[in-house]
């Protein structure tokens, strides 16, 4: 930045906290952190702004002298706490917002990090009231981005192939940090499975690798030495801040181009003009340890759930910094995706942009408040449930519950039979799931099901990898081998048998429904009917 001193950035990651709990590594883009004056242990910001000039003395009716020419503001100091700070921020974000809409905001919904302690939530309460900020719910941004991916802008036609039930993993690339979040999204129904915070990795540090790599290019080419990242004395800071803003235009060429992208600066220091070029593959190199070390987040996220790269169905990007496609590839590799995972392309700027993902999803949740506010007793009473927590503290199944048909003989026969899963595992509770089936029924005129808890996992299986005919003159080459991952399902509690007794099959065949529902607690209520005929019923209550 050019004038660093008054400009304030990632205030909002000292929300509500002490000046003495406060890191003193303060960003050289911004003014620096300070202890307030007057508030014990209480961070501020010093700096100088541009006041109106104090009006002149109305004059005399005995005199009418000329029109005084317009004064000019005078530049004054002010002392900001981070809350005064976000009040200022979110007013102005009000004010947009209104002026584009051309009437008031009856309801915000205001995203924050899952790492923020009550405290922290607290405060940025309060300084939404103070902005006038109508904040209905501080929603998690994994929330957030839960709330934007189960509706129908997210899961339209176009994605047609995207399971209602699917495991999500979120990658959320902030200025300072990198949040990783597991989901499982169940029928529209989004529930946490792990959590991981990289605080240091984020886009400032890819910021810090890539204004080095130009330091040096400027001082390979000039004899000039430069020191950034961090800067040595007044000269390096102003040659750091022009050059963290020269790269932001350089990154967005770098993700949108595979071309080279450059990066122009006047007098860069002591007089001296840079430009420079960055192609893709030498950005990816340059800023690979942020790459790596988001990686390494993620494995260790899917170690932490106990899920397999495999079992991922689609990753969504959030962030600016996270549209950089090395991050993506890197990822992928690292972790072991299918190459077919679901994934938004972040450059087309629409429902899948990553840095307006958090915006849609605060939007269409505040949305569902204000309507549900407007609905019936019963809209009220959920929306007070989503207000109070109540919904977030939910539980989730451990297991897969399904049903195994036992009669046909000709499937699996280490199950021994046909097994189609109802309840996925992580599905938030409470959960009802209906299925119908087209079954053939036996020489006794019954239909036997048997309702299972099963372990899933995955089994590896190395095969090599045919050799080309052309090099098979090179004996002393190893094969090269291909890991093929194959899902496989275990037994492991039989929770029941329903046998029906039917009568509407046609042709030796009878369509059957089956009703599954587990409570909060974990009790299951399962119910086998012939459609249109008998109905039997099973109870199992909560282990």
């Amino acid at each position: 930045m050019k004038n660093s001193q008054n400009t304030i950035t990632d205030f909002r990651n000292i929300l509500g906290l002490k000046f003495s709990e406060i890191p003193q590594n303060a960003a050289p883009t911004s003014a620096p952190i300070v202890q307030h004056p007057t508030l014990a242990d209480t961070p501020a910001y010093t700096v100088s702004v541009l006041a109106p000039a104090p009006s002149p003395l109305p004059a005399s009716s005995a005199n009418t002298p000329a029109a005084t020419p317009r004064s000019e503001p005078i530049s004054t100091t002010r002392t900001l706490t981070p809350s005064e700070v976000t009040s200022i921020f979110l007013k102005s974000l009000l004010t947009s917002a209104e002026d584009f809409l051309g009437k008031k905001v009856e309801a915000a919904v205001l995203t924050v990090p899952t790492a923020f302690s009550q405290v922290q939530r607290e405060a940025l309460e309060k300084a939404a009231v103070d902005a006038g900020v109508p904040v209905v719910q501080l929603l998690d941004e994994a929330g957030a981005v839960a709330s934007l991916t189960t509706s129908p802008v997210w899961t339209g036609e176009e994605d047609a192939e995207l399971a209602e039930d699917r495991t999500q993993l979120v990658i959320d690339v902030g200025s300072t940090s990198t949040s990783l979040h597991l989901l499982s999204i169940r029928q529209g129904l989004a529930y946490i499975l792990a959590t991981n915070n990289l605080p240091g990795t984020g886009a400032n540090a890819i910021d810090d690798k890539v204004i080095k790599h130009f330091a040096a290019d400027f001082t390979k080419k000039t004899k000039i030495p430069l020191q950034v990242a961090p800067a040595n004395g007044v000269a390096d800071q102003r040659a750091e801040a022009r050059l963290r803003l020269a790269i932001e235009h350089t990154k967005r060429t770098v993700s949108a181009s595979p071309g080279a992208a450059t990066c122009s600066v006047e007098s860069l220091k002591d007089g001296f003009d840079y430009t420079g070029s960055i192609n893709r593959m030498r950005f990816d190199m340059v800023a690979a340890p942020v790459y790596a070390a988001i990686s390494e987040g993620v494995v260790a996220l899917l170690s932490t759930a106990g899920v397999d790269a495999s079992e991922v169905d689609e990753v969504v990007y959030v962030g600016g910094t996270a549209a950089l496609p090395g991050l993506g590839e890197r990822i992928a590799t690292a972790v072991g995706f299918d190459e077919d995972i679901k994934s938004k392309d972040v450059f087309a700027g629409g429902v899948g942009d990553p840095t307006s993902i958090l915006a849609r999803g605060a939007a269409i949740q505040a949305a569902l408040l204000s309507k549900l506010s407007k609905s019936d007793e019963e809209g009220k009473e959920v929306r007070e449930a989503i207000l109070s927590g109540k919904l977030s503290a939910v539980k989730a199944t451990t297991r897969t519950v399904g049903v195994l048909f036992p009669n046909d003989r000709e499937q699996d026969v280490q199950l021994g039979g046909v097994f189609v899963p109802v309840v996925q595992k992580e599905t938030a509770l409470p959960a009802r799931r209906i299925l119908e089936f087209n079954v053939g029924v036996g020489e006794a005129g019954v239909v036997s099901v048997e309702f299972w808890e099963v372990k899933e996992g995955i089994r590896v299986e190395k095969v090599k990898i045919p050799r080309d005919p052309e090099d098979e003159d090179e004996e002393d080459e190893e094969e090269e081998e291909e890991e093929i991952k194959h899902k496989i399902i275990s037994k492991e509690v039989l929770l029941g048998l329903l046998s029906l007794p039917v009568k509407k099959a046609v042709g030796g065949q009878t369509k059957v429904r089956v009703q599954v529902i587990v409570g909060i607690e974990g009790e299951m209520d399962a119910q086998l009917e012939e459609v249109g005929g008998e109905v039997v019923r099973l109870h199992l209550p909560a282990p």
